[in-house]
């Protein structure tokens, strides 16, 4: 039986991909590893793996890990792995300067933004990562300027090692990933799609549901870009409209048939730029 290096139970809402995201990385990575964040709402990963644990405030995205890097390599530690956790409020916004500059240098870690496109534990407040549309609690009448930052593809513009996106509906896709870049010196960056029940506005026994439509509607592409190369790790041959991920969630109630269509647009485009980069050296 594989061995559990997260605690039973959490204190994170029902139905929070969060948990199970954790899980599939601390089980994959194993017990020889240095935990730096919060992970999902700043109350996720820390409070219950059962490895060394380190948290400063949610802003403070790398800057801890890449201290412990640091003083891994001075006493000349070769088997640890640092991991750094922090959710797309701290990652895409208030930390961003520093997420930036751990890639710069290279620091030897690997940093996971787990996203649920808000300030989930503040009071569901948009975020840069919030997609355009979508109701928080700072906008009420849906996100109307701007689009989600594609937070992967401006890390991969720092020309890390290795980046990649992953999802929970997914797991054997995730753990391989995680495995990989693992391997991999230098700085590496994950971003894991988290459903939140809570602040989508979906049942939370649907949390699985929604993050695989997702993926099969072209809303979450997944994809790795490795030495520069990218490609794409999860082909859907014949995507499904957005509106089936859309309407599964309160938080798009507010659109209307036009609003649908310019997303569905803006993923057809997306769509087809990955799928010219699929299998190309892009830095």
């Amino acid at each position: 039986m594989q061995e559990e290096i997260r605690l039973p139970g959490h204190v994170l809402c029902p139905g929070c991909a969060g948990a199970i995201a954790e899980r599939l990385i601390f089980n994959t990575l194993g017990r020889n590893i240095i935990l730096f964040g919060g992970g999902v709402c700043a109350s996720g990963g820390a409070a219950n793996a059962t490895v060394p644990s380190f948290s400063l405030h949610f802003s403070g995205v790398g800057a801890g890990a890449a201290g412990i890097a640091a003083a891994l390599e001075a006493k000349g530690v070769k088997d640890v792995t640092v991991v750094a956790m922090n959710g797309d409020g701290a990652i895409s916004d208030i930390g961003f300067s520093k997420l930036s500059a751990c890639a710069e240098r290279g620091d030897n870690i690997m940093q996971f933004c787990m996203d649920n496109e808000a300030y989930m534990n503040t009071g569901i407040q948009r975020s840069g990562l919030t997609p355009w549309g979508a109701w928080t609690t700072t906008t009420p009448k849906g996100k109307q300027v701007g689009r989600k930052k594609d937070l992967p593809m401006i890390m991969a513009s720092h020309n890390i090692p290795y980046v990649a996106t992953l999802s929970p509906a997914y797991p054997k896709d995730f753990t391989t990933k995680v495995s990989k870049a693992a391997g991999i010196e230098g700085f590496k960056y994950l971003h894991v799609m988290v459903p939140c029940p809570t602040g989508w506005r979906f049942s939370f026994d649907k949390t699985i549901e929604v993050a695989r439509l997702a993926v099969q509607t072209g809303i979450w592409p997944l994809y790795e870009v490795d030495q520069g190369v990218l490609r794409i790790t999860q082909v859907v041959k014949e995507r499904k409209p957005v509106i089936e991920y859309l309407k599964l969630q309160g938080r798009f109630r507010q659109l209307g048939e036009k609003e649908t269509q310019t997303i569905q647009v803006s993923v057809d485009e997306a769509s087809a730029r990955l799928q010219q980069m699929d299998g190309k050296r892009i830095y």
